[in-house]
């Protein structure tokens, strides 16, 4: 029993080090909608039930998930990808500031933001409509705006590090995110990343991307060896034979997908297992009747290779090929609720295990798996550590239907680890203060420091807080006592007292600690607490805030963050008081005043 402590010990020690790593994702995002309905009845026109819609939830998919994923971990997660002028771009753009992702998407006009959506009733889906064509290909402009974006992510998370290099994340899913000349320009810029993580549908097309990682399906595994040509040897008594025609076809690389394990129990013996999800553009994928060969486009995958023999034997017996063919360190052949098989330099496979779901509760746990073991390796953590919390990360989120994502709170728990240095309450007083820098500094966790009246809490306060919370591993947030707001504001302020504002803020999940001061400047503050990152928002450079020359003597950055256009306490404060003074209009007035309209329209 001490040993398995100590063990999650040290597994915690290491999901507290990669606390806000920097970390760049860019690739296919798209957003997954989730739509839960009743059914109690079939209807006349069709064998097809009749269903009630009773609940909608949309969610961040692909590379967008990988970085909720990332953010949710405690990494500094930032999101390079095009997406669409529409409805479920707006959403997109929604879940990725919820999450705490730095939202450096391109728009694309004209081209729709890549959506799943599914129907369930009773947690089984019914059917699901796929949205977003590999076709809709980027413009050479939407290229040019990518690449520049790219750039500056790379610089911002730079600097944003202390001049660290960050972590490169590519998640290409075939939709059309990543045309040549971006592959391109991530294999020209490989220094600039220390890790770089690759999941991609077609590992064929990154050759020379040098990645460290690489997370492919059975499927894509088989994939690429399918393409690189050859045949297995026999291993173990086994062997997995490769047939594949001299040349691709035009249309692209060969595509293919793996079905249930090979010579594994079913419960079902009857039934063959499942196919899988073909990629965008994929022919016709059948699977025989004895479960043991997949055919595609271009592709035979003949895997008879006696009993009790699965798709985990055949992953190891290929990993050197694989580490080969992707020029990676280290590859992790993913097998869905069974598990991965990982291998390293050192030519050890190692397997990790998972727990069955249902396959309504296994979206997104890839996201999650990928997250973590990106992490854990930029970490430098070792590889036997980093397949465990990779692991470990995707099976704990599978417990309900929805987009997977893996919290860092959740992470410690399933560690038996507590999830945070102190047990104190979010409001605290200045003399308790010292005391708490001190626990958090003493665990290696940056702090993040702000102030304000924080008078009428908006939404442009919480995001704004919400972004302040990524820049660090928790935020302090002082707020003006009454007396200085009235100084600063005017005698009709504040409208709402101080416990009122510090209870609103300390309800907020990004804000860790909230105290009162009495001063009109946090200067006094700001030396107690000595921060890593101070934030004030504004439009303006981080040179013309007043208490910039005091942080930066103290060794900490100055950041500056626009607020959320048309949102403060004056104009909320004007438009009541407005409000209140408009008469209401008369049954028989068919046309308002003028002047009503227009104060209408702008509230």
């Amino acid at each position: 029993m001490a040993g398995a402590a100590a063990e999650q010990r040290r597994l915690a020690t290491v999901v507290e080090s990669w606390l806000g790593r920097p970390v760049l994702i860019v690739g296919d995002a798209m957003l997954d909608e989730w739509r839960f309905a009743d059914s109690d009845r079939l209807c006349r026109e069709a064998p097809a039930p009749v269903l009630t819609l009773r609940r909608r939830i949309s969610a961040a998919g692909g590379a967008a998930n990988t970085a909720v994923n990332v953010a949710a971990l405690g990494g500094r997660a930032v999101l390079v990808a095009p997406v669409g002028a529409d409805v479920a771009g707006d959403e997109l753009h929604d879940c990725l500031d919820r999450a705490s992702v730095w939202d450096r998407t391109v728009n694309q006009p004209g081209r729709p933001t890549p959506v799943k959506r599914r129907m369930l009733a009773g947690n089984q889906i019914l059917l699901r409509e796929d949205s977003g064509d590999p076709d809709d290909a980027l413009d050479p402009e939407g290229v040019s705006r990518l690449l520049t974006a790219l750039a500056c992510a790379t610089e911002e998370l730079r600097a944003a590090a202390g001049g660290e290099a960050p972590t490169l994340v590519v998640c290409d899913y075939g939709l059309g995110a990543l045309p040549a000349p971006v592959r391109a320009w991530l294999v020209e810029q490989r220094e600039r990343y220390a890790t770089v993580a690759l999941d991609a549908h077609d590992l064929a097309d990154w050759r020379g991307l040098a990645p460290t990682v690489v997370t492919p399906s059975f499927a894509e595994a088989t994939r690429l060896l399918a393409r690189a040509g050859g045949t297995t040897r026999p291993t173990g008594g086994t062997d997995l034979h490769l047939e594949h025609p001299e040349h691709d076809p035009a249309d692209g690389p060969s595509e293919m997908t793996a079905g249930s394990a090979p010579g594994a129990v079913r419960a079902d013996a009857d039934r063959p297992g499942p196919v899988g999800e073909p990629v965008p553009a994929e022919g016709r994928v059948a699977l025989t009747g004895d479960g043991l060969s997949v055919t595609g486009t271009g592709v035979t995958v003949n895997t008879r290779a006696g009993e009790g023999v699965d798709r985990a034997v055949l992953a190891e017996s290929r990993l050197a090929e694989l580490r080969a063919h992707t020029g990676a360190d280290v590859v992790a052949v993913t097998l869905d609720t069974e598990g991965a098989v990982v291998g390293g330099a050192d030519g050890a496979p190692r397997r990790s295990h998972s727990t069955p779901v249902p396959a309504s509760h296994a979206v997104g746990a890839g996201d999650a798996y990928l997250a973590a073991m990106t992490l854990a390796l930029a970490a430098d953590a070792p590889l036997p550590t980093a397949a465990q919390l990779a692991q470990l990360a995707a099976t704990i989120t599978v417990s309900d239907t929805g987009t997977c994502v893996c919290r860092r709170e959740d992470l410690l728990t399933a560690l038996d680890q507590p999830t945070g240095t102190t047990d104190r309450s979010a409001l605290v007083g200045t003399d308790e203060l010292d005391a708490i820098v001190a626990e958090y500094r003493e665990a290696g966790r940056s702090v993040v420091f702000t102030n304000g009246c924080f008078d009428v809490l908006h939404r442009g306060h919480v995001r704004y807080l919400e972004q302040a919370r990524a820049l660090g591993d928790l935020l302090i947030v002082a707020v003006n006592s009454d007396g200085s707001v009235r100084r600063l504001k005017g005698p009709d302020r504040p409208v709402n007292p101080v416990e009122d504002r510090g209870a609103l803020l300390a309800a907020l999940a990004c804000v860790d600690h909230v105290v009162v001061f009495e001063e009109d400047s946090p200067a006094a503050l700001i030396e107690a607490v000595r921060p890593d990152v101070y934030v004030k928002g504004g439009d303006y450079p981080p040179e013309l805030v007043p208490e910039a020359p005091l942080v930066r003597r103290l060794g900490g950055q100055v950041r500056t963050l626009g607020y959320v256009p048309d949102r403060s306490t004056s104009a909320i404060i004007e438009r009541i008081r407005t409000h209140s003074q408009d008469p209401a209009p008369r049954a028989s007035e068919h046309t308002p005043d003028e002047s009503l309209r227009t104060r209408t329209q702008a509230s």
